[in-house]
C-alpha cells in the first residue's frame, strides 16, 4: 500500500473513532437549558423527545468499545501500512516476498517464526493439513460407489457441502429458482458419481441464448410455451400447441430432442418430466424463450482439492440415492 493511502486510512479510522467518543459524550449529558425529564419541544406521530440521557450502562458500553478498539489497532493490522505491535499477519505472502522465500511455502512461515511474526492462518492450516489430512487421504482413496457407504465419510461430505454448497443449492440442498434440487434424481448433466465429481471439479455453464439463436418470433412464443406444456404432460391448449410445435420444429429440437427429452452430453433440459430450474408456468416458459438463461457453476477443484470434492461428490449422489 502506498504512503499516500497509508496515511489516509489511518486517519479516517481513528478520525472516526474519535467522533465516536464526542459523540458519545455529547448524547451522555443533559441538554443544556432543559431541566431532565421535560420536554424538548419536538413531537412526531404523537411522540414527544424529553431531555433525558443515554443509560449509564450503554454508554459504559461504547466506552468499552472504543478502548478495545484502540487497543486492537495498537497490537494488530488495522491502520495502513502499520503491522501491530505483534507483528501478526493472516498470510504469509507479504513476508516471502520481503525475505525472498516462496510466499506459499512452509519456509515462509518458518522465518516469519524467526522474526516474531505471527502468521496466525497459515499455522492453523498447516496443523490442520497435519490431523485431517491423512483423513482425506483415505477418503480420496477410496473408490466413489464404495464411499457412498461410508456414514462417516458422508458426514464430512455434509459439513464440506454445509460450508460451500449450500448457498446456492439451500442447506437441504434442494435449491432454488436457477439452482438445481440435488435430492429429486434429475440431473441436468448425468447423475453418476463420476459426472457429479466432473461437475464439482470443473464448474458448468449452461447457456440458452435468446429463442434458441433460432428465427423464431415473439408472436411465436406463447405457441411455443404452449407446446411445452403439452410435452410436460399438462393441461393444454390442443390448436395453440401445434402452432407451437411447427416453431419448436425451427431448431429447439436440437439440443432439448426430437421427442424434448433433453441431452444430457449438452446439460439441455428434459422438458417431459415437469420439472423446471426457473419455473414451469406459461409465464416462465415465455420468459425463459424470449430472453434466454444463462447459469453458472463454479469449478471448486483449486478452492477445495480433488480429495475434498471426493467426499462432497459421494455426499450429493447419496441425497437421491439413498
Amino acid at each position: 500500500m502506498s504512503t499516500f493511502w497509508s496515511i489516509w486510512i489511518t486517519v479516517i479510522t481513528l478520525f472516526v473513532i474519535a467522533a465516536c467518543f464526542f459523540l458519545l459524550r455529547a448524547v451522555s449529558k443533559n441538554y443544556t437549558g432543559v431541566e431532565e425529564g421535560k420536554s424538548m419541544g419536538h413531537s412526531f406521530d404523537g411522540i414527544e423527545e424529553l431531555n433525558n440521557p443515554l443509560p449509564k450502562w450503554w454508554s459504559y458500553m461504547f466506552y468499552i468499545s472504543i478502548v478495545f478498539a484502540l487497543i486492537y489497532l495498537a497490537l494488530y493490522p488495522g491502520l495502513g501500512n502499520y503491522k501491530g505491535l505483534l507483528g501478526w499477519t493472516s498470510s504469509n505472502q507479504s513476508i516471502g516476498r520481503e525475505n525472498g522465500i516462496k510466499a506459499d511455502s512452509e519456509a515462509a512461515i518458518v522465518s516469519a517464526k524467526d522474526e516474531g511474526r505471527w502468521v496466525q492462518y497459515d499455522q492453523e492450516v498447516m496443523r490442520a493439513d497435519e490431523k485431517y489430512g491423512p483423513i482425506f487421504k483415505a477418503y480420496a482413496d477410496t473408490p466413489l460407489d464404495k464411499l457412498v457407504n461410508n456414514e462417516e465419510a458422508l458426514k464430512v461430505g455434509g459439513r464440506l457441502f454445509l460450508h460451500n454448497c449450500s448457498q446456492c443449492h439451500g442447506s437441504d440442498a434442494r435449491g432454488g429458482k436457477g439452482f438445481p434440487n440435488l435430492t429429486d434424481g434429475d440431473w441436468l448433466y448425468g447423475g453418476e458419481l463420476a459426472t457429479i465429481k466432473t461437475t464439482i471439479m470443473n464448474g458448468r455453464h449452461g447457456m440458452m441464448p435468446p429463442k434458441g439463436g433460432l428465427p423464431i418470433e415473439d408472436s411465436e412464443i406463447e405457441g411455443l410455451a404452449e407446446y411445452i406444456v403439452k410435452l410436460s404432460g399438462r393441461d393444454h391448449d390442443e390448436t395453440l400447441a401445434a402452432q407451437g410445435q411447427g416453431s419448436f420444429m425451427k431448431g429447439c429440437f436440437a439440443c432439448h430432442g426430437m421427442d424434448g427429452t433433453g441431452n444430457k452430453m449438452m446439460g439441455a433440459p428434459d422438458l417431459t418430466n415437469n420439472m423446471w430450474l426457473y419455473g414451469g408456468s406459461r409465464g416462465v416458459i415465455q420468459e425463459t424463450i424470449k430472453n434466454g438463461r444463462s447459469g453458472v457453476m463454479p469449478a471448486w477443484k483449486n478452492v477445495l482439492g480433488e480429495e475434498k470434492v471426493h467426499v462432497i461428490t459421494a455426499y450429493v449422489y447419496s441425497l437421491s440415492n439413498k
